[in-house]
């Protein structure tokens, strides 16, 4: 159930994105007096649609995309009608291929701005003075001497004010060294640290974490935490007589102890409950073996909602938007630099499992998720890559500079070059989606 919930999320989400990108050309063109010869949702053999004037409307067998089919745009197609793509003048043409990416840019900053006028969700402790609240065993940040209690002042002589400015700069920073300013006792002190790239995603992890409370979610049946007695929603409060300061020790503590059994505490309603556990050796999912209990382990933090007025939505979508758009640039210069590691990318698959999580999660999640989705393909799409609007875009600044067109053949080798980039790519992501969803032994 779960795979086909994925599946109708991803259509969706996909749908509405390729549907708004393809009007942005499809209303440029238009404007422009140029004959639209098809709008098609996905690609293949034609399912069903319509035709109005020189325009065939249809949806198409594969929802992976879709397409505006305007006369004369190919190389090599004959240019003599005046109402054909190439006998428009360059400028125009550049406005028509500028149109789609900018179509999905609005899309994401009117998604938000109506989210935020009936559900303004935010993380409170991404929104609080940066003071560590743990340490991971054998990080880079506890290999360079930090300690709960330190606060983040600066990263880079860039100051940092909250845990959202901190991760920003942090993911972006695999195989970098991060000059990093703390406030320890009233002293400010500076630490030089070579920031990992995360094994899985690849992005930068220094190992340091917020101060959060920790739940329990579902349990793995026929695992220590189950036969425990450990509830979904329980909140973690003692291991081993500890308080426990963030979800992101207690793996760490439970590698600690190996076999052994762990006396933990938890509140459930207005109880305190004690509770003995003792992990098991195994594996979950796709990570690889390691001392487990069996249990989801959530974070317990407080999350702020509100309805923002028209202009302060406004003004969240902006700054929201410019912080996406920031951390895109940052990546992509990340991947030129190869300091980031691609597999972070998500293909189709990875896009459709995003997709149906987020549906189950409320329309909330969903509309965010798609203006995340929306604003990434807007900048993905204006990149000088042949075959994207970004590379026509290139292309015919190209010629604006020489003052005469590219040989037919030129062009020609290009969009055969830039196609195979892309399947290359998509095999890409593909790949690297089913690596992620494979177990790992």
């Amino acid at each position: 159930m779960g795979a086909i919930e994925n599946f109708i999320a991803f259509v969706f989400v996909l749908g509405v994105m390729v549907l708004i990108h393809e009007l942005g050309h499809f209303w440029a063109a238009r404007y422009f007096k140029v004959r639209v010869l098809a709008f098609a949702f996905g690609f293949g053999p034609r399912l069903f649609g319509f035709k109005r004037g020189d325009t065939d409307y249809k949806v198409c067998l594969f929802p992976l995309g879709g397409f505006v089919k305007m006369a004369g745009e190919n190389p090599g197609e004959p240019s003599s009608d005046p109402d054909e793509f190439a006998a428009k003048p360059r400028w125009q043409r550049i406005i028509i291929a500028l149109m789609g990416p900018i179509f999905n840019v609005i899309l994401a900053f009117v998604l938000l701005v109506g989210l935020f006028m009936f559900h303004y969700e935010r993380s409170a402790i991404q929104f609080e003075p940066p003071v560590v609240g743990y340490v991971a065993i054998d990080s880079a940040a506890s290999r360079a001497g930090m300690l709960e209690g330190d606060l983040i002042v600066a990263l880079d002589g860039e100051p940092v004010p909250d845990w959202e400015s901190v991760r920003l700069i942090e993911i972006t920073a695999p195989h970098e060294v991060l000059e990093v300013t703390v406030v320890r006792d009233s002293k400010e002190r500076n630490f030089s640290i070579p920031i990992p790239p995360d094994e899985k995603t690849g992005i930068g992890r220094a190992g340091w974490y917020e101060s959060t409370g920790v739940r329990f979610g579902k349990t793995t049946p026929g695992l220590p935490a189950e036969t425990a007695g450990i509830q979904q929603g329980d909140l973690l409060l003692t291991f081993n007589g500890d308080p426990v300061t963030s979800w992101r020790e207690v793996p760490d503590l439970i590698q600690q102890i190996g076999g052994g059994p762990a006396q933990i505490e938890v509140r459930r309603g207005d109880q305190v409950i004690p509770i003995e556990v003792t992990p098991v050796y195994n594996s979950a999912g796709t990570t690889p073996p390691a001392w487990r209990i069996g249990v989801e382990l959530i974070p317990d933090v407080n999350t702020i909602t509100t309805q923002l007025s028209l202009v302060d939505a406004v003004i969240q979508s902006y700054e929201q938007n410019r912080k996406n758009a920031k951390l895109i640039f940052a990546f992509l210069e990340g991947l030129l630099e190869q300091r980031m590691s691609p597999k972070s990318l998500e293909g189709p698959i990875g896009i459709a499992r995003l997709s149906g999580e987020a549906a189950r999660a409320g329309t909330p999640y969903l509309v965010s998720m798609m203006a995340a989705i929306s604003l990434n393909l807007g900048i993905f799409n204006l990149l000088p890559i042949p075959i994207l609007d970004g590379g026509m875009i290139a292309v015919l600044l190209l010629e604006s500079m020489i003052r005469r067109d590219l040989s037919t053949v030129v062009k020609e080798r290009v969009s055969q070059v830039g196609l195979v980039m892309l399947m290359l790519l998509f095999g890409f992501v593909i790949y690297n989606d089913i690596l992620k969803i494979l177990p790992v032994n």
